[in-house]
């Protein structure tokens, strides 16, 4: 099949790339391997110097990156700039701390000197998805190729513009050939280049399904694996939040990027006693959002990525309802070209709809009343996905106490779950394992190795 690039807000091709066959994908993936020896002997002064190049390039041309990004899956523009700065802002934080980030450490031993030392793996393949085009892409090269890997990517098929413009900008930056490829590969072509001796590890960004095939595939031929799958974020609302604040959060959190972030707020939980008037506060701000072309600068809503995207959205808010969930507003697809669908909420959610045990990825915000703090923690946790999660609570004290509770990754509290190249990211059960950013982020994809001197 064919990588198409189409707009989702016309449902009008832009373009059309070939996939690659087998042969071409083992010829890349023996380039990237050899490449990646004469990388792994680099200085990092020599590296972080690419990754700035890279950083000053990103910015100088943010528009067009931005536009790229907007045409192909739809993202509102100023949200693509700010995706394109964030991506900036990676390649600089690892090119400056990438050093220190992997010196070797002393260690207490028996020995007369111990020390830990970090070495590059080789080839890591990075199976990206299509929400987040650029951003998902650099936070996963900028820590590789800082500490001496290559990185080959297998992008999403809907984003092909996407995946050979960073390619090229990696290129006119400095970085030799072979160390940053674009792999124009099916998914069934997936397994044959995790299977490949010239791939010696793998990360993934995607779906629940996604990473279960992936682990299961590398765990065959013993690759490492970091997985960033899935989310159904709580936002736990108690009796003493600042309301204001919590709905302006909760508004952007929802519908940044349509809805469609693994890290976004998706299940609302809220104690009884603000539980109506969090709800009216929602529905003033979620009826005031303006859906239209993404590339205006007064869109608050675009479309979404695409119509099967839309189509199962749907599906799980019309099960939802005739579970006994009640449309507050919205729920419905939007009669125009493009793939939108309304802004929307569902209130009275119980465990026997979908939207209580699904990711819904889209623009839905959805209620859970719960009886009581106790009760709102239970709910939290009683999901299969663990990414993210948020507290709104002036305890701050308090607030801590039940974050200690609560199963994922990370819990902000009276605060919006964001990724930041200073702190780890990544969840827990179906959300995945393994961290990427930070100083663990940049370890994964290295070789931790003991040396011992008597």
């Amino acid at each position: 099949m064919p990588h198409a690039s189409l707009n989702p807000a016309t449902n009008q091709l832009i373009q059309i790339h070939s996939s690659w066959d087998d042969r071409r994908l083992e010829q890349a993936l023996e380039n990237a391997h050899s490449s990646q020896h004469a990388w792994a002997q680099t200085s990092f002064v020599a590296r972080a110097k690419v990754l700035r190049d890279v950083a000053i390039q990103l910015r100088a041309q943010r528009e067009r990156y931005a536009s790229l990004i907007t045409m192909e899956m739809g993202k509102l523009l100023r949200e693509a700039c700010a995706e394109v700065e964030k991506c900036a802002g990676v390649c600089d934080f690892y090119a400056q701390n990438a050093e220190n980030f992997l010196r070797a450490e002393a260690v207490e031993s028996d020995a007369g000197k111990s020390y830990v030392t970090h070495y590059p793996l080789g080839v890591v393949l990075a199976i990206m998805p299509w929400n987040f085009p650029f951003w998902q892409v650099f936070r996963a090269a900028a820590p590789t190729l800082m500490a001496g890997n290559a990185l080959v990517l297998k992008h999403a098929p809907n984003v092909p513009q996407c995946a050979l413009a960073i390619e090229a900008m990696f290129r006119e930056s400095g970085l030799p050939e072979g160390l940053f490829t674009t792999l124009m590969i099916e998914v069934d072509q997936a397994p044959l280049a995790i299977a490949s001796t010239h791939v010696h590890a793998v990360t993934l960004t995607g779906s629940e399904a996604a990473g279960r095939k992936v682990a299961a595939c590398a765990g065959q031929n013993l690759k490492k694996c970091v997985l960033e799958l899935g989310g159904s974020d709580p936002f736990i609302v108690l009796q003493d939040a600042d309301l204001k604040l919590a709905v302006d959060m909760a508004v952007v959190s929802r519908f940044l990027n349509c809805g469609q972030s693994c890290i976004a707020a998706k299940r609302f939980i809220v104690v009884p006693q603000i539980a109506d008037e969090f709800e009216r506060e929602l529905k003033t701000k979620v009826e005031a959002l303006r859906l239209g072309d993404p590339m205006a600068e007064t869109t608050q809503i675009g479309p979404m990525a695409r119509l099967d995207l839309r189509e199962t959205l749907h599906r799980q808010v019309t099960d939802s309802i005739a579970r006994g969930a009640v449309a507050v507003t919205g729920c419905k697809p939007v009669e125009r070209e493009g793939f939108f669908y309304q802004p929307s909420i569902l209130d009275h959610v119980t465990d026997k709809a979908c939207a209580y045990h699904e990711e819904l990825f889209g623009p839905v915000a959805i209620i859970i009343r719960a009886a009581s703090e106790a009760d709102a923690l239970r709910i939290a946790n009683e999901t299969r996905f663990g990414l993210g999660s948020s507290i709104w609570s002036k305890d701050v004290a308090r607030a801590e106490h039940l974050a200690a509770h609560i199963q994922a990754g990370c819990t902000f509290i009276n605060g919006m779950v964001k990724s930041d190249p200073r702190l780890p990211f990544g969840g827990v059960k179906a959300s995945g394992y393994g961290r990427e950013l930070s100083k663990l982020g940049i370890r994964e994809f290295v070789n931790a190795k003991t040396v011992w001197i008597r």
